[in-house]
């Protein structure tokens, strides 16, 4: 798949998806369509590099809506679906599940369906040439123990929250199409994503503004949960891969092996800032004063690790990005784009935490 392609991108106006989309406009030929409902954390400022540019355009739709994505397919005609539309914050489906189950449940099935029909009604070279990549994530393999190898795809699901139930169930859906009516889909599980443009509510931005604005970092129970970490710009190379080369039918796990406890994202975010903020808030003298342990999230998984193995081997993806060097350029990112983030704290999100 080398040639200049059409792809259909939604959700494209998050973290992740605005992330590809300019990763395809700066280093491919395809042309891109990007269909975002643009909820809370949707952002097309993310997107103001590549906006201009021929090749990119937007569609501000909801994937619940069939009348909507059928005028998107009639008009856009792709030729292939990489589905990043979903509710995605886990203490948000605690808060309220039912946006969760909307989006990545009922919106799944009518982005399937709207992509099924205009699927089966293309020639025979556009049909077997088309491809639908659905991006989802680690925590459908649910708590696994510290004693436990990293989960390969053959690994059973077991969601522990209303938000990772919600994925598990899309997948299914995926697979069911697949293997009832022989649709040209894939799957990708990605494991924890971090880098700029992430929505503030998230880990590490969350920590990173909380300390710039001088207030507690929240760290759940101990602080003693693993999370496994990949740089967003490597987690969008691996999904081109599986987009492109992937075979139909399969899943593959997408992640970079770095398991950390969630402690210690905080000790390093906090000795980055140590050495690249000169000006403190009044009431500190390190950033790391400011980790506070609070109430543990209901239900809350302690560790998450995926294999990659299957992807490196069939398809050739590495990570490029260490940890370190990823965290440092996240941490600069948000020092240097107040810009971006500032808008969002006043109209969006309030650092507060959510789903206690």
């Amino acid at each position: 798949m080398t040639n200049r392609k059409k792809i259909l991108i939604t959700g494209g106006a998050g973290f992740i998806g605005s992330a590809l989309i300019r990763y395809l406009i700066k280093n491919t030929s395809h042309e891109i369509l990007n269909f975002d409902a643009l909820k809370y954390s949707g952002n097309l400022q993310s997107l103001r590099s590549i906006e201009t540019s021929e090749r990119y355009s937007f569609v501000h739709g909801d994937i619940c809506d069939p009348l909507i994505l059928k005028k998107t397919f009639d008009d856009f005609r792709p030729d292939g679906v990489i589905n990043l539309a979903a509710e995605s914050h886990v203490d948000r489906s605690i808060d309220d599940a039912a946006p969760f189950i909307q989006t990545n449940i009922v919106g799944t099935y009518s982005l399937l369906n709207a992509s099924m029909t205009y699927w089966k009604n293309l020639d025979k070279s556009l049909k077997d040439s088309f491809r639908f990549l659905h991006v989802s994530t680690d925590e459908v393999y649910g708590d696994i123990d510290p004693s436990e190898p990293p989960c390969s795809e053959s690994k059973s699901y077991d969601p522990s929250s209303p938000y990772s139930a919600s994925k598990a169930s899309s997948d299914h859906l995926i697979k069911s199409w697949h293997r009832t009516f022989q649709f040209p889909a894939i799957i990708t599980n990605c494991s924890n994503n971090y880098g700029p443009f992430h929505f503030p509510e998230k880990f590490i931005p969350h920590i990173i503004l909380n300390s710039l604005h001088g207030k507690k970092i929240p760290i759940y129970g101990d602080g003693q949960q693993v999370r496994d970490w990949i740089f967003v710009d490597d987690h969008v190379r691996g999904l081109l891969m599986a987009f492109e080369q992937g075979a139909y039918g399969e899943t593959y796990n997408i992640g970079a092996s770095n398991e950390i406890k969630n402690i210690e994202i905080a000790a390093m975010v906090c000795k980055l800032l140590d050495e690249c903020v000169e000006e403190k808030p009044d009431n500190i003298s390190s950033f790391n004063e400011l980790i506070t342990f609070v109430e543990d999230r209901p239900g809350h998984d302690k560790r998450y690790a995926i294999n990659s193995s299957k992807i490196q081997i069939a398809l050739g993806w590495y990570p490029e990005e260490s940890f370190e060097s990823g965290l440092r350029k996240t941490v600069q990112w948000y020092l240097d784009n107040e810009h971006w983030w500032q808008p969002i704290l006043k109209e969006n999100y309030s650092l507060e935490r959510l789903g206690k």
